[in-house]
């Protein structure tokens, strides 16, 4: 299988980036994250993408990004929360090895504070979190590999569930 080890995909604040750099330190590889890629090459935060070009500029930039990712890693790799959002992307997910973070409102609240830096969540932000929810978990669910709930796991928790979960073995 060429690509990444892992594609971590899933809610923001779930924990893709803490996870993903612990799996990719105890399988001994590479950590990398389209939505840091994205902020590098815009050279502003994705708020900031959001708020000068919108949200249908940001997703053509994430498609790019996660295109790329797919292409170039072969480590750990995480997704933004949205990006299954796009079918090319879901289309490239198939055949990866796919691992779904999943976590419930409450949880969020307590992650995330669901504050207003997260821009899709600016307005009546637990509504708007589960509305999110709702018409994502059915695209994270199709293009996971395996699922792996976060609620009130810490991330080593979280992480030894995704090795075993994905049958994985440490470096």
């Amino acid at each position: 299988m060429s690509g990444p080890r892992v594609v971590l995909v899933g809610p923001m604040g779930v924990g893709k980036s803490t996870v993903g750099q612990l799996l990719a330190e105890r399988l001994g590889v590479a950590y990398r994250d389209t939505d840091d890629d994205i902020v590098a090459e815009a050279g502003r935060s994705i708020a900031e993408v959001f708020v000068d070009e919108g949200e249908d500029a940001f997703r053509a930039m994430e498609k790019q990004a996660v295109r790329r990712a797919l292409a170039e890693h072969d480590g750990v790799l995480a997704l933004g929360g949205g990006s299954i959002l796009d079918p090319d992307t879901r289309d490239l997910l198939a055949g990866q090895r796919v691992l779904y973070l999943a976590m419930d409102v409450e949880e969020a609240v307590k992650r995330t504070g669901l504050n207003a830096a997260r821009p899709l969540l600016a307005v009546n932000p637990r509504k708007q979190w589960r509305e999110l929810m709702e018409a994502r978990r059915p695209l994270y669910e199709g293009v996971a590999t395996a699922v792996v709930t976060t609620d009130g796991r810490t991330p080593e928790e979280v992480s030894q569930a995704a090795l075993d979960a994905l049958e994985l073995k440490e470096a």
